[in-house]
């Protein structure tokens, strides 16, 4: 089985086949256009939080054939909802891209950022620290 595995350096190549593409919804089935918008949400995810979140929105709503492509892109978004603190949304995001990542394709990205989340939610202990000073 052989699926889309886009390395950092194959994203201006891909950039420009996704930029001839003028108008997506009349250009392309319904399928094509969440896999349009899967693969613009990969693109941008590294510079431009909110408009990945809307790519990787829209695929969602479109469809993706995969099961895995489907749980990649929850586990993005559930990144996403987590750094922009909703952290119920992510959790909730996140178990479903577990429950769709049959083939265990994603575990350790999953594991991680259940880990994560975990840590995150560590209430932040001080004891003491800075604000005794010096006693005499």
């Amino acid at each position: 089985m052989a699926f889309l595995r886009l390395r950092k350096q194959d994203f201006p190549g891909a950039k420009r086949w996704l930029d001839k593409i003028k108008n997506p919804s009349s250009a392309l089935v319904k399928k094509q256009e969440g896999y349009y918008n899967y693969l613009h949400g990969i693109m941008v995810s590294q510079t431009n939080m909110n408009e990945s979140e809307k790519y990787f929105k829209k695929a969602l709503t479109f469809g993706l054939a995969m099961d895995h492509d489907m749980a990649m892109a929850k586990l993005n978004l559930a990144g996403i909802a987590f750094s922009k603190r909703r952290p119920q949304e992510a959790k909730l995001l996140l178990n479903e891209a577990q429950k769709l990542d049959k083939r265990n394709m994603l575990a350790d990205q999953i594991k991680m950022m259940k880990d994560s989340m975990k840590k995150a939610q560590m209430p932040n202990q001080h004891y003491g620290g800075n604000r005794q000073g010096r006693r005499r």
